[in-house]
């Protein structure tokens, strides 16, 4: 992983762009989403772009680009659009000097972060990148997301936001609140309703009952490659609190799981059955992968696999 992906304020932050051509254009767009302070040096800017100045949303210094411009404000950003790739490389010179993150457009060797595709559902963004290498590729995987994502998300992350000091107060801990968000996000009810009214109604019924979660374990069964695990082991791998394996399952299969599960990695059964009764005692989600063809031995995890869920890789 070349790029650390990072979601960066800039809302009210200054920023410098260096052209005013249509490539400016796209970016600066961008960067007013974002709320930051921007101003534009260049000879001329686009017309576009001069409205944006008339109605004072960008500040714009028409003359050259020089680098006494970038001591002028403590600028968290450089962008450079022109198409002149000498005068692109000489802003990126004078910005890593001034130890500005700075970003040429469409060169990513003089780029100290890159943007990636996005799709948005207000205050959810879903970022796509492959460091520069592929856009027609995640162009393609953009699109996909943008079917499969509901514009039901933007209100649900609304809602979310609103409650966060009545769920605060209602839940003691961090732990019972992401478990009370999960039960009432994964509720059917929820897929059905279209306004922020029943949203409420749903809400106050769900804070109103007592939510208990139990154990649950899930077995995995995995083979030679991630695709081959089914959508219902991607789903239940994402539930996960604990996620048990041995010590030579492949990372790939690992890191599918929920990002925040504990990870416990053992040698033998009879540490996975002494994992699987703390799990049972605290009430613990737990997912274990299992290599396709693994014959259980250990007569207790016989015991839970007939009355757990087991899926099977493809």
């Amino acid at each position: 992983m070349r790029y650390f992906p990072i979601f960066m304020d800039i809302q009210k932050r200054p920023v410098l762009v260096i052209g005013g051509g249509e490539v400016a254009c796209r970016k600066i767009d961008m960067l007013l989403q974002a709320g930051a302070d921007i101003t534009v040096v260049a000879p001329s800017i686009k017309s576009y772009l001069m409205n944006y100045v008339e109605e004072d949303k960008i500040h714009y210094i028409k003359g050259f680009y020089h680098s006494d411009l970038l001591a002028k404000q403590s600028y968290v950003q450089v962008w450079a659009t022109t198409d002149n790739s000498e005068l692109n490389h000489q802003v990126y010179r004078d910005a890593h000097d001034a130890r500005i993150l700075v970003n040429v457009v469409d060169d990513t060797p003089h780029c100290d972060f890159i943007t990636p595709s996005m799709v948005n559902r207000g205050r959810v963004q879903v970022a796509i990148s492959s460091g520069g290498s592929s856009p027609v590729l995640i162009r393609m995987i953009r699109e996909q997301m943008e079917t499969q994502l509901s514009s039901k998300i933007a209100m649900l992350a609304d809602f979310g936001a609103d409650k966060r000091n009545v769920i605060k107060q209602h839940f003691m801990t961090v732990d019972e609140r992401r478990k009370f968000w999960e039960t009432f996000l994964r509720s059917p009810e929820v897929e059905k309703l279209t306004t922020r009214n029943e949203l409420e109604q749903l809400f106050s019924q769900y804070l109103s009952s007592n939510i208990e979660t139990k154990a649950e374990r899930n077995w995995i069964e995995y083979h030679q490659e991630t695709e081959m695990l089914t959508l219902k082991s991607l789903r239940l791998m994402q539930q996960a609190e604990w996620v048990i394996c041995f010590n030579d399952c492949p990372s790939e299969f690992v890191e599918l799981c929920r990002r925040d599960a504990e990870r416990l990695y053992v040698d033998t059964e009879q540490e996975i059955a002494e994992y699987l009764h703390q799990a049972e005692v605290e009430n613990i989600r737990v997912t274990i992968l299992l290599k396709k063809g693994h014959l259980l031995r250990n007569a207790t995890l016989q015991a839970y696999l007939s009355s757990d869920i087991y899926v099977p890789t493809l």
